[in-house]
């Protein structure tokens, strides 16, 4: 299982940018995949998470301006973020689980000015 983050950047605040999770291994229509975040200091977060039968949840803190969604045909799964604000300054990861183990793609930095 091979999960490669990618399309983060700098960006000023009210801006938009989207993530995009490049996976193998695994068929994402029937995974449940997730979004997560790490900002300096503090402890890696859930943004949003994606059901194999395509409900979305989001952290309260993203909810309304975060949308996550995935193609299958491209076993890629998207993080579509606006509205940025400097506290959503972080490294994103994507997330599987996969029968009980935890799969990590290395992460992509998203830096918000102000």
């Amino acid at each position: 299982v091979q999960l490669q983050a990618y399309g983060g950047g700098l960006v000023q605040a009210g801006g938009s940018l989207r993530l995009s999770c490049a996976t193998s291994g695994i068929i994402i229509s029937v995974s449940n995949m997730g979004w997560y975040r790490q900002a300096p200091g503090k402890q890696r977060e859930l943004v949003a998470r994606l059901t194999s039968f395509g409900s979305a949840n989001y952290a309260d803190s993203v909810q309304g301006r975060f949308t996550i969604s995935r193609d299958n045909a491209k076993n890629t799964v998207y993080l579509q973020m606006n509205s940025l604000k400097p506290e959503d300054t972080a490294v994103y990861y994507c997330n599987t689980f996969q029968r009980g183990v935890a799969y990590w793609g290395k992460g992509t930095q998203v830096t918000v000015s102000s």
